[in-house]
């Protein structure tokens, strides 16, 4: 018997050290879940706050076209040079051709052989046979 009981200590202290296991591994991934959550949440913010930024420089320098200060010069003419350069490619682009309205024909309705009634469907809807080709 004592056997049996060494077995079943043996087991029980497996089982505890198993449930420790689980409990940890159940927090680590709530932790990791929760850091996340918050990153998700940071770069949601992030690209806020650069969509803020990116709107207040548009009307930095349609405000100010023609009195930027020389610390941000180079900026604003990269900009320029950027949108001339996206002007071009535009422009360079072959012009697409309009494609043809394709039409889909309806399929006519038949008649049921068996009930009469129509309708475009496989099976008839009232009796359920089968409406042919």
């Amino acid at each position: 018997m004592a056997f049996f009981d060494e077995l079943t200590k043996m087991a029980k202290d497996v089982a505890t050290v198993a449930a420790d296991k689980a409990k940890d591994a159940a927090e680590m991934a709530k932790d990791a879940a929760e850091v996340a959550k918050i990153n998700v949440a940071i770069a949601g913010e992030q690209r806020e706050m650069d969509k803020n930024y990116r709107v207040i420089g548009e009307w930095f320098v349609s405000e100010y076209e023609g009195e930027i200060p020389d610390a941000v010069r180079e900026l604003v003419d990269a900009v320029s040079a950027g949108k001339a350069r996206i002007a071009e490619l535009e422009a360079s682009k072959p012009a697409k051709e309009e494609e043809p309205v394709v039409v889909e024909s309806v399929p006519a309705e038949k008649k049921c052989p068996i009930c009469g009634a129509e309708s475009d469907s496989k099976f008839c809807p009232q009796c359920g046979a089968p409406m042919g080709e």
